[in-house]
């Protein structure tokens, strides 16, 4: 279902008028954390927040310090935790450290009015929704990071409220990470880094802070067999219930680097497999064995002059200019479900263990500061068993598999109008048979905009074309319907 007219001229004018009220309100003073450190503008570090442009990308990679003389760029002095003398003196001393010299916080807020689809009158009487939600504050994000010192550095984001009534939010990443651990082994500068804590797996495109307001289809998706579960009706099923999904935060150590200035990047992590997304069955917290996840990529710069190529980025007059580049990498994930402990759902059985695993790669291309197209493909593959509860029977079944992934394009009419368009694709097998999708390969179409109003202050919109979702009529057919939506709404930080 499309938008209908009046509504999208009444919405358009709503926009604009939200536009021109910014547009002449006095420039704000608060400036997120680094902004403050650096007394510098957010675009820095971001051609479209919280998207990282090539300076970004290099200052986070270096503890959240600028490539180059980052003395000589520091506004705010850190405090020295300790003297010269004791760095000299150790072990026989504490080794000295610093803390930055004001509390490292920042706050992101963002509010959407959201516009949904009719639903036909079936899917009400399950679940209605409102045409139309005014506005309401979805997220309030806190955030701190920075230094502490030469070589540490750490991050931690909680969502105080999201939904709009004060509901729990909970921590996204906190974690410490060690830099150029390599230097004890003599090994090029940022060749080996090491990550403690809870964190984004190294995704080839960050699923928890992409400037789009959804999240990568592909990045959520989780794995169930075909059919429903066994139950006193159902005695023959499939074990495959894995709530895994790839875009949720992951706790363990992730080991990583980046020579050759950056652009040969790899890691290696070793995480718990903790998240159970959708309910979809018992959290892996009780699993004995660790998942791993690695992700290799290399860029090109493509100018043609040696220098700029080699550079961390270009000056120009509006700010650091992003490479002509390409980007191409992999990644891979390896974990074991496990289920069944202590013969819960299955007596007559032990812990079943379903490998699976998480597959793909990807292309960037990025064409200085002014266009970004970009793709991710996937492949998932869960073993299954199959279970007989009448013969107490456990055998190898057939494996749950999907194939998935996105393409988007950023186009910067201006350096702060940003029309976007991202197409997300899942073809999930288990998934259709099981009556979540109309179609084999379910898809989203989303074209949106994201306007600057100020470096650290945006309006966005996104329109999206769902797939389609069955339901069933009062008179028993099958149908479908699109549960399209609109968004439009602020995001700032400070």
């Amino acid at each position: 279902m499309l938008l209908h007219p009046k509504l999208a001229v009444v919405l358009m004018v709503a926009v604009v008028a939200s536009l021109l009220l910014l547009l002449f309100v006095p420039s704000g003073k608060a400036i997120p954390a680094f902004s403050r450190k650096y007394q510098t503008s957010c675009t820095t570090c971001h051609n479209l927040y919280p998207e990282l442009n090539d300076f970004g990308w290099a200052f986070k990679k270096n503890g959240f310090k600028f490539p180059k003389d980052d003395e000589t760029f520091v506004k705010q002095e850190p405090v020295l935790l300790g003297s010269k003398a004791q760095k000299e003196a150790f072990p026989e001393a504490v080794y000295p450290g610093e803390i930055p010299g004001t509390i490292p916080i920042a706050f992101r807020y963002e509010g959407n009015l959201t516009w949904n689809a009719y639903q036909p009158q079936p899917v009400q009487a399950t679940g209605y929704v409102p045409r139309t939600d005014l506005f309401v504050p979805n997220t309030f994000t806190i955030i701190g990071a920075g230094s502490f010192g030469e070589n540490l550095s750490f991050w931690v984001d909680d969502d105080i409220s999201a939904g709009g009534t004060g509901a729990g939010g909970g921590l996204g990443d906190g974690w410490l990470k060690y830099n150029d651990l390599g230097r004890f082994f003599h090994l090029p500068k940022n060749s080996l880094n090491v990550k403690f804590g809870q964190f984004e797996l190294d995704l080839p495109f960050t699923n928890a802070r992409t400037p789009y307001l959804s999240g990568y289809d592909v990045f959520g998706q989780g794995a169930l067999a075909q059919g429903p579960p066994c139950s006193t009706t159902v005695t023959i099923c499939g074990t495959t219930n894995n709530p895994f999904v790839l875009g949720t935060p992951q706790r363990g150590i992730e080991f990583g680097g980046y020579p050759n200035n950056g652009n040969f990047n790899w890691s290696l992590s070793i995480v718990d497999g903790t998240n159970s997304a959708y309910g979809l069955g018992p959290a892996l917290t009780a699993q004995n064995s660790k998942d791993i996840y690695a992700n290799v990529f290399y860029q090109f710069n493509l100018e043609r002059e040696p220098e700029s190529r080699k550079a961390i980025q270009a000056a120009g007059k509006t700010g650091p200019v992003d490479h002509n580049s390409i980007r191409v990498g992999g990644f891979y994930y390896h974990g074991t479900n496990q289920q069944n402990f202590g013969g819960g759902l299955y007596p007559f059985t032990g812990t079943l263990n379903d490998p699976f695993y998480r597959a793909g790669g990807y292309v960037r291309y990025r064409y200085h500061n002014k266009f970004e197209l970009y793709g991710v493909g996937m492949h998932g593959h869960d073993s299954n068993h199959t279970v007989d509860t009448v013969a107490g029977t456990v055998t190898n079944g057939t494996a749950v598999t999907f194939t998935g992934g996105f393409v988007a394009v950023n186009y910067w009419i201006f350096p702060w109008l940003i029309p976007t368009i991202r197409y997300d694709f899942v073809n999930s097998p288990s998934d259709f048979v099981n009556g979540v999708s109309e179609s084999r390969t379910r898809n989203d179409f989303r074209a949106g905009y994201q306007i600057l109003i100020r470096a650290n202050i945006k309006v966005v919109g996104e329109y999206t074309r769902h797939w389609g979702v069955p339901y069933t009529d009062a008179a028993g057919n099958q149908l479908f319907y699109r549960p399209n939506t609109f968004l439009t709404g602020i995001d700032y930080v400070f």
